[in-house]
């Protein structure tokens, strides 16, 4: 869709261009037509041997009469008239005076050289044929040429034979001699209407840039009523342009007719070059009409086809939601069914109540159909697969495992049930009578052996397996199995207890049985119970570093003092190579010998071009490269050093967020002679470019070369150090990625430094929820996610939309369009979304608002709820600690005075029910002062009864939130 924008707007471009040469002129024809048609000049079409316009200038009596504004009018429109081309050659004036006198022919020279708007090649005069006027003209002519003030020849001629010598007659109208047929009515006919196709086209254009921004712009509706509507406007809007660009082609093509006209009724007719730049035009202008037509039809195509699947999408998101409310329904329908199984009569009559409910809704056979939709969706190359997919997962699972699941359940509590009810009956209709006699007891016996053979096919065996395989569908429907397991239990222990006495009936006691001690059992130890071996070998553990190093240690001090010399010499270099830079280009500058060389776009720009540069080499010179030298030897301490400079480092943030800026002017003037002519006394290979960007590759070498320490310092007694640096070198390099990134923020209306510092940023797919009245309210519209970049303050959340990358190099960074923000002070979270381990969700007011935020990754995800958790533990703190300094305050002693120089104290104690006067002061309370005392302590008891509910309850609230983690954190923000 993107590549059919393209190529619709650059012929729009093109289309746009060629208006805009044909409106060049100020003046149209049809502004000025009553003076063009006076007739007094005119563009014959011809042209001078080198391609001159020549503008004719007939015989006009009223000449001299006409006012200075029309003579201008005519004169600028028809120099405007021929290509920039031919005008730029010069115009040839023919001036025809042979009817008139010689003060007419010094009138006209003097007004056209007075104000003639274009560039002249040569101007010439039939003079007058009377011989008098001729005779006059001759001699006044050589006196009253410096009047003429005219920079180009001036030719007064005799006859039209003259003429010609000057002008093949090709290219005069036949009034001059030629052979070239012209009509004024004509050449103005045609001349108002290109001018008027060309004003039709232009505004055609401008509309169809207009409505193509606004399909490419056009977000996606978040309903189907919305979807439909946009469709049907854009599809009616589409038509409007449609039918603009009918009646635009159609009358051009009338145009091209009406100037082809001479040609179909005369095919030797030759056209004049006016002619011919006219057909030229037209053409042009209805070629390339029907090429932005053509395009514009693609991409209409195309943003049709995505408002339809929109459309479809939204559909099916409806109608997944109905699904998706049809099949709780089932599941609650199901959970409402109590005492599963209590008889096997009761038990069928659920399943035929199930069966009803199922047949009735038709909910599986929806749920089946909607994700064979889905799938169909997903085949015709859907935009929106992403989301698709899960939904047509999911309904196949709710069907295959949810309801089939419950079915099964009851299924198998019936069977089990059904047993047991069995087993029950058995018991009951043996007769006791005849279990007494040996065969009876045996027959007994038998009978209850066979019924418990069949206990496996009925019988619920195994309850933790059954809610270890189906724990994500089974809720409150699963104490119904245990209760029928526990059923079987009992009538297990039932049935046990009766074959134990079956047993002994069937016994044959021929003989006493004499009771004999029962031998020992063979203890057989398990395998389990034997000792295990240990395979691992113990080292003895050394303190302090041994007299002499081993090999592994010593190859270990040699990296060490490797990398340690790497980091020098890459330092010592580095400062060379600034002090380079600011002596042979910054100070440059300001050598007034080389002010010639610089470009006026530099001027007063160093501080941009080089930024804080000077700074950073006073710092490595004088003070971080003298520090590193100090640990030359022991290069495991090294990382002392950088924890103690970690402040100054901070620099590099200063000349990053420049950076941008000082790409954009190098790449203004980095042609220009003063950075060659620098570069050359330097003799240097590279340009400035390669070293401005030296200190943004030098922060970055640091955490290289502080990690290799690291990895070969283990165990040193710098490690630690070295390990805290290395944190600390990649935070500064995250917060100077970072403010690269909030300084590309626009749209934000107040003060980015007031939301706290930067904690983090990161792009995230979001998805929002809100609430209407009482009923929660999901905006599904969402499925396809908004695409937003967070930047987490410490006092607030930023939403922004990141736009398009531009430029090259430090000048390709993004843009980010704010959209809106949440203050942390009202912001809660849900670390585990539900369906992915990507997810959390962030909301306020009492989740009147939750954002659904997917990031990147798992680990991405982490960071920024841990984060988070931070900054929402933090405002507890705090929260805590303005309590705490509330209750010192009431602690405090109120003082009163009392009337006259006395001032007495009264102490107010904290009780469980506010504050009190001691009683040792309520006796000296007198009269007024004292009813105002008491008031006072009865209106701040209501008030510090009021707070102390209010933190009780946020109390509650937190712990209830806090106790576990996929419950969402509540951090309430108290004003006091």
């Amino acid at each position: 869709m993107l590549n059919s924008l393209s190529l619709f707007l650059s012929l729009f471009l093109s289309l746009l261009d060629e208006i805009m040469q044909q409106e060049s002129s100020p003046l149209c024809a049809a502004d000025i037509s009553p003076d063009l048609r006076k007739c007094f000049a005119f563009l014959s079409g011809g042209r001078g041997n080198n391609g001159s316009p020549i503008v004719v200038f007939p015989e006009y009596p009223a000449f001299s009469e006409l006012q200075e504004q029309e003579f201008h009018n005519v004169l600028t429109y028809l120099t405007s008239v021929p290509s920039l081309s031919a005008s730029g050659v010069g115009f040839i004036l023919v001036i025809d005076r042979r009817q008139d006198r010689w003060a007419s022919v010094k009138g006209t020279l003097l007004r056209i050289a007075g104000s003639f708007p274009g560039n002249l090649q040569l101007v010439l005069v039939l003079r007058p044929t009377t011989l008098f006027q001729r005779t006059l003209s001759d001699f006044l002519f050589k006196f009253s040429k410096d009047e003429f003030k005219m920079k180009v020849p001036v030719i007064m001629l005799s006859s039209v034979t003259e003429l010609h010598s000057y002008i093949d007659r090709t290219q005069l109208t036949q009034e001059l001699g030629g052979t070239q047929e012209y009509c004024h009515e004509k050449w103005i006919s045609h001349r108002t209407a290109i001018e008027g196709f060309a004003l039709m086209v232009k505004k055609t254009a401008q509309t169809l840039q207009a409505f193509g921004t606004e399909l490419a712009e056009t977000e996606l509706p978040n309903d189907v009523e919305a979807t439909s509507t946009l469709l049907t406007t854009h599809t009616e809007k589409k038509d409007e342009m449609k039918e603009d660009l009918k009646i635009a082609l159609s009358q051009g093509g009338r145009l091209l007719e009406s100037i082809n006209e001479p040609l179909v009724s005369d095919p030797d007719y030759t056209m004049n070059h006016d002619e011919l730049e006219n057909l030229s035009t037209v053409q042009r202008l209805l070629g390339q009409l029907d090429e932005t037509e053509t395009a514009f039809d693609d991409f209409w195509e195309r943003h049709q086809t995505k408002l339809e699947q929109c459309l479809q999408l939204r559909h099916f998101e409806h109608n997944f939601r109905e699904v998706r409310s049809h099949l709780d329904q089932v599941a609650d329908k199901l959970s409402g069914f109590s005492e599963v199984g209590i008889s096997p009569a009761h038990g069928e009559h659920i399943l035929k109540e199930l069966t009803i409910h199922e047949d009735r809704t038709c909910v599986l056979d929806r749920a089946l159909a909607l994700a064979c939709e889905g799938d169909t969706l997903i085949e015709s190359s859907h935009y929106a697969v992403d989301s698709i997919l899960p939904k047509c997962s999911e309904l196949r699972a709710l069907c295959s495992e949810h309801v089939h699941f419950l079915s099964l359940s009851f299924s198998l509590s019936l069977q089990a049930t059904k047993w047991c009810e069995d087993g029950i009956y058995l018991l009951a209709s043996q007769p006791v009578d005849k279990c007494q006699s040996q065969d009876g007891a045996e027959a007994a016996l038998q009978e209850i052996e066979r019924y418990l053979d069949t206990a496996n096919q009925h019988k619920l065996n195994d309850l933790n397996g059954i809610w270890r395989d189906y724990e994500s569908v089974l809720t409150a429907d699963f104490r119904q199995v245990e209760r029928v397991f526990q059923k079987q239990l009992s009538m297990q222990e039932m049935f046990e207890k009766r074959r134990i006495s079956l047993k002994k009936l069937a016994a044959k006691q021929t003989r006493p049985v004499q009771p004999v001690a029962p031998r020992p059992e063979a203890i057989i130890k398990s395998p389990l119970s034997s000792p295990g071996i240990n395979l691992l070998a113990f080292s003895t553990a050394v303190s302090g570093r041994p007299p002499s190093l081993s090999e592994e240690e010593e190859n270990l001090a040699v990296l060490r003092r490797h990398v340690m010399n790497e980091l020098l010499e890459t330092e010592r270099a580095y400062v060379e190579e600034l002090l380079c830079v600011l002596q042979g280009y910054a100070d440059e500058m300001d050598n007034p010998s080389m002010a010639n060389l610089i470009p006026n776009t530099l001027h007063n720009k160093k501080d941009v071009l080089f930024g804080n540069m000077a700074e950073i080499y006073q710092f490595h010179n004088k003070t971080f490269l003298r520090e590193l030298e100090a640990y030359t030897d022991c290069p495991e301490l090294v990382g002392r050093c950088f924890l103690e400079r970690m402040t100054d480092l901070q620099i590099y943030e200063k000349y990053c967020q420049n950076k941008p800026r000082s790409e954009s002017l190098w790449r203004q003037c980095s042609d220009c002679a003063f950075f060659q002519e620098c570069q050359k006394k330097l003799e240097h290979k590279l340009g400035l470019d390669s070293y401005l960007l030296k200190p943004v590759q030098r922060i970055t070498k640091y955490q290289l070369l502080l990690k290799e320490l690291l990895k070969y310092s283990k165990g040193c007694e710098g490690a630690e150090d070295l390990q805290e640096a290395l944190s600390s070198i990649l935070g500064i390099l995250k917060a100077v990625n970072d403010s690269m990134h909030l300084i590309a923020i626009t749209g934000y209306e107040g003060n980015l430094n007031d939301l706290g510092r930067l904690l983090m940023q990161g792009s995230f797919s979001v998805w929002t929820e809100h609430k209407k009245g009482h009923a929660k309210v999901k905006d599904l519209a969402r499925f396809k996610p908004m695409q937003r970049h967070l930047f987490l303050h410490q006092k607030a959340l930023l939403f922004c939309k990141k736009r398009e990358e531009n430029g090259e190099g430090y000048e390709k960074a993004p843009s980010y369009s704010f959209k809106h923000s949440l203050s942390m002070s009202a912001v809660g979270i849900t670390e585990n979304a539900k369906g992915d381990n990507k997810k959390f969700e962030i909301w306020c007011n009492s989740r009147e608002e939750v954002y659904i935020v997917q990031a990147a990754s798992a680990e991405i995800k982490t960071a920024w709820v841990n984060e988070i958790r931070k900054v929402l533990t933090s405002q507890l703190k705090a929260c805590r600690g303005e309590r705490a300094r509330e209750t010192h305050r009431e602690r405090e002693t109120i003082c009163t005075n009392t009337s006259g120089r006395q001032e007495k104290r009264v102490e107010i104690s904290v009780t469980d029910s506010g504050f009190a006067p001691s009683s040792k002061n309520t006796d000296k309370l007198k009269g007024e002062h004292a009813d105002s005392l008491l008031l006072s302590s009865r209106i701040l008891n209501t008030v510090i009864t009021v707070k102390k509910n209010t933190m009780l309850l946020s109390k509650t609230v937190l712990k209830l939130n806090m106790s576990t983690k996929s419950t969402p954190i509540l951090f309430l923000q108290q004003n006091y």
